[in-house]
């Protein structure tokens, strides 16, 4: 059995279809699980009870994490150390491999100019801080031989499900189609790589299925022809039929911004990932799979579609 620990959102619910491809047995965990596949086994799993995670994982080969908590400093620093702690301990009782889905927060300052599997651990936000604590936990368990894991990461992510999840369909998608102006944040002229969930979802589940792969870090698979986000806009209003206005909004306007907009404000520590260069190299996974990455225009365009009540091609 494989079991996905936080199913609903915008990749677990596209790695349950991958999964597929490995397994008939999969289990999705929330507090709220709903099926994705036919044979789906739901599990209803109160994240902050150790013991409901133990009982969630019992008896799965893999154990996915694709949890989201609250986007908010305080919660992720009073929640996720916790629960990783749980869901390790809960890997190692059952005998559970373990593939984290991760962002790429660890990483700071101008690391982010080319991230890669050996780019330092350095965070320069609070968030980037737990996600530090994270990675160095999983790691410091594997190295002890006490845990099988895989730490996935990711870049900013767009595509059609859960899109509220998704920071370019909020600034980009859903203003155009609202027929306002499109927001960036600090400089809409560097590249900021994004993720498209598909793809991403199905390079978590060749990951998990391969191996070879675990006790490493893995960069999971993009179009590495990044682009800037005044390209992002174009593209979306390309399609769209929209025109591609967009609005830069500075650092200091989120802070300010952020008294009244609670999102902006725990998105003002993060504009070091926007007032520079933002490249993702997943050349590691590119060398180790054959796999087809969606380009970028192509991921747009099949998100677009999704969201008119088309078939999302896959």
């Amino acid at each position: 059995m494989q079991t996905i620990l936080g199913s609903g959102g915008a990749v677990g619910t596209y790695l349950a279809k991958e999964l597929k491809q490995f397994t008939n047995d999969i289990k999705l965990v929330s507090r709220n699980p709903v099926k994705v596949n036919e044979s789906d086994i739901l599990q209803t799993t109160d994240f902050s009870n150790p013991k409901e995670i133990v009982t969630a994982i019992e008896g799965s080969e893999i154990c996915y994490i694709t949890v989201g908590f609250d986007y908010n400093v305080k919660v992720w620093q009073q929640q996720w150390p916790q629960f990783i702690k749980n869901a390790v301990d809960a890997c190692i009782h059952n005998k559970t491999k373990l593939v984290f889905f991760d962002n790429v927060y660890a990483i700071g300052g101008n690391n982010v100019n080319h991230i890669t599997e050996n780019s330092p651990i350095n965070p320069s936000s609070k968030k980037g801080e737990v996600r530090a604590w994270i990675d160095s936990y999983i790691i410091e368990q594997v190295e002890k031989g006490r845990l099988e894991a895989i730490i996935a990461r990711s870049p900013d992510f767009f595509g059609p499900v859960k899109k509220q999840t998704s920071l370019l369909m909020n600034i980009a998608y859903d203003n155009l189609t609202k027929g306002k102006k499109a927001q960036w944040f600090c400089n809409a002229d560097v590249v900021h790589t994004m993720g498209y969930t598909p793809d991403l979802a199905k390079g978590t589940a060749l990951l998990g299925n391969t191996s070879e792969c675990y006790n490493q870090l893995w960069n999971l698979p993009v179009d590495m022809n990044s682009l800037s986000g005044r390209e992002w806009v174009k593209l979306f209003a390309e399609i769209m039929n929209k025109p591609d206005k967009i609005s830069v909004l500075p650092s200091w306007s989120l802070k300010l911004l952020g008294v009244f907009i609670p999102i902006l404000k725990e998105m003002h520590e993060m504009m070091y990932q926007f007032d520079r260069p933002y490249n993702f190299d997943c050349t590691k996974f590119n060398n180790k799979f054959n796999f087809n990455v969606t380009n970028n225009r192509d991921a747009v365009i099949q998100t677009i579609e999704a969201l008119k009540g088309n078939s999302l091609k896959t």
